[in-house]
């Protein structure tokens, strides 16, 4: 039998409830920011941005991967504010420039599917 601790912090499993703020800059030669808070997922919420992702036709059973509804799910419901405020639909009318760089500080559901693969294979 395998001796393990059970674990004696309970909080160190739960997501964090602030969220945390992430400078933005609005373009390459600007001194502007935008400022993005982005909270950290729990881990029904990453379920629920990889299950938008895929849509599966019941009658065919063929599979469309939609990125971009995920994308929409996850400012839906991982940005909680934003300085200047800017709404979901401002949020994804933004440009490329600032459009990537708040997809590299957001969660990455694949990263966490990931984790999760590798974790269950070192059991």
């Amino acid at each position: 039998m395998l001796n393990r601790k059970i674990v004696s912090d309970k909080s160190v499993m739960f997501a964090l409830a602030d969220a945390k703020c992430h400078w933005i800059q609005v373009a390459p030669d600007s001194d502007e920011y935008l400022k993005v808070w982005v909270k950290e997922p729990t881990w029904l919420e990453i379920d629920k941005a990889i299950n938008t992702l895929m849509k599966i036709n019941p009658k065919t059973q063929e599979m469309d991967i939609d990125l971009n509804k995920m994308y929409r799910y996850m400012v839906d419901n991982f940005i909680t504010k934003t300085e200047p405020s800017l709404s979901t639909v401002d949020l994804i009318k933004l440009n490329p420039y600032v459009g990537n760089q708040i997809k590299e500080v957001m969660p990455n559901p694949f990263e966490v599917m990931q984790q999760e693969d590798s974790s269950k294979k070192g059991k």
